[in-house]
This record gives C-alpha cells, structure tokens and sequence, in this order.
C-alpha cells in the first residue's frame, strides 16, 4: 500500500464517483478505479458498493475514510512541520488566487506581501477555488482567496466582498435595455463554461434559473468567458457574469453583448480568505501570518 492509493481512496469515498474523483485528480477512470481494487486486495476488504449507476461506500469504506484522511493530513503537513521544527527565519509562503479577483483584492494582497516581507516571502498560486480550498487542507497553501461559499473540514473562511452579479445577454435583443427580468429568460438557454471552472455558488443559480422556468442549457467543454460571450453573441441565449464585466465593442462597433442587472433576482458572488485553522493558532507556523493579512484586508489599524 502506498499513499496515492489512500489519496485515490479519498477522492473516490468523497465523490461517491469513480468519474469525478478522476477529474478531480487529473487520470483517466480505468487506472483509478484499478488502483482501488489493489487497495481492497491489499486490505483484504471491499471498500465500495458499485455498479454502473451507483457508488457507496461499504462499512469497511466509512470506517477507513477518516483513518485514511488522518493518514493524508499528517503526512502532508510534513514539509511545513519540518519548517517550524528548524525556525527558519524567512519562510516562503503560497497564496491561492482565483482568477478575475477584484483588483481592490488583489491590492491588497500586494500590501500583505509588502508587510509580511520580513518573515515571509509571499507568493501566489492560481487555480480554480475547489482545488485551492484542497490545497490549503494539504498545507500545500498557507492561504487563499476563493469564491464562497467554502464548507471544509478544519478550514476557517473570512468574507472580504460580494460583487453583484447580471444577466451577459446578446446585444442585438438587448442591447437598448437597462435591466431584464428572469420570466423575459424562459425561452432562452443558459450558457455556463466547463465544469469545475466555475465557483459552486453557480449550482445555487443553476436552482433558482429552474425555479423560474429556464429549462434549456449548454454547458461548453472549455473554461473561458470569452467563449460563453461567443455563444451569447448569436441570440436566444444568456449567461451570467459580473455586472461589473465592461460589455465589448464588435468590430463595426456595437457590442456583441451587454450585461444587465435583474430586476427581480439579486445575486451576488462572494469572496473570501480561508486558511487551516490549526495553522493560526497562537503555536502555528502562520499565526502572525494569518493575523497581518486579515488585519490588512479588513482595514484593522
């Protein structure tokens, strides 16, 4: 038994999906679900039920699950357990950053690493939020700046914005309106880019769009806004973005989309800082940390 056989483990008990904890974990289905049998051969015990259609964990599963999961945090956090055990003087720290972070964030992000410059070197690290709230769990980051909401296990969240989101609609159907209502949406198809690219606030809107009569949706096999706009730009489709988001001039100058406010739907996407709370306690390696940089992006003297 080696660890990526637990961290496969993992990925498939919290997924109750061989297919998603194999996107998850970026590997093709086959050897995953090979790695799995190897594993129950190794214990001699059934881990999951599954079939086609269905996948549980059996009672050896659930009692494993937490075990496995210790097993993983431990022997994650070894590198930043090593850096407290030497005291290093200035250690390099990883920041998470999602992308299209509000540039009020991200300037202040630039006065945490300018604050904290004498006892940590501070670098940031892109990637979508689900994998930057697994990266702060494995102690690969000391922290993150991730669309909310975040619900993980031992992970402390501080909200720092909310941006109102609208209505990214073709131009040529919209473009003289100054906002739109969901019931003027029932007969278009809502346009979302690749799973996992957008924050999980999005399945709560993917609910409400439902609620409200919008059936009908394309989901693209890539992650850009760029695309989704495209698609918008040739009718009886939406998407939702930003009200922030400047709408973009085509090359005869008329926008190709515009975005709008709802009138009878205010959403909004939240932002936040999150962190391992084990890791800010007064005896943790980021304690001073933890406390600058939520000092800095509260406004706290």
């Amino acid at each position: 038994m080696e660890i990526f056989h637990l961290r496969y483990f993992v990925a498939v008990a919290e997924n109750l999906s061989f297919s998603r904890a194999a996107r998850q974990l970026h590997m093709a289905t086959s050897p995953l679900s090979q790695r799995i049998r190897d594993l129950e051969r190794e214990l001699d015990q059934r881990l999951f039920d599954r079939d086609s259609h269905h996948v549980a964990l059996t009672s050896a599963g659930t009692a494993l699950l937490p075990v496995a999961k210790d097993v993983l945090g431990r022997f994650d956090d070894i590198p930043w357990q090593l850096r407290r055990a030497l005291g290093s003087e200035r250690q390099t720290v990883y920041v998470g950053v999602v992308p299209v972070l509000h540039p009020q964030l991200r300037e202040r992000l630039e006065r945490v690493e300018e604050r904290c410059a004498e006892g940590f070197d501070v670098k940031r690290w892109p990637g979508n939020s689900a994998n930057l709230v697994k990266a702060v769990q494995r102690g690969d980051l000391a922290m993150a700046l991730v669309h909310l909401p975040v619900h993980a296990e031992g992970i402390e969240v501080l909200e720092l914005l909310r941006e109102p989101l609208g209505a990214l609609l073709p131009a040529a159907e919209f473009g003289a309106r100054s906002s739109v209502s969901l019931s003027e949406l029932t007969d278009h198809t809502y346009v979302t880019s690749a799973p996992g690219t957008l924050p999980t606030y999005f399945d709560q809107l993917r609910v409400r769009l439902k609620a409200a009569g919008i059936q009908k949706e394309i989901t693209l096999n890539i992650g850009d806004y760029a695309s989704v706009r495209e698609i918008v730009a040739n009718g009886s489709v939406f998407g939702i973005t930003l009200l922030s988001t400047k709408n973009e001039e085509g090359e005869s100058g008329k926008g190709a989309s515009v975005v709008l406010p709802f009138r009878d739907f205010s959403p909004a996407l939240a932002t936040g800082l999150i962190w391992r709370r084990d890791r800010a306690e007064p005896d943790g390696d980021l304690h001073d940390l933890v406390t600058e940089t939520g000092a800095v992006f509260t406004g706290t003297p």
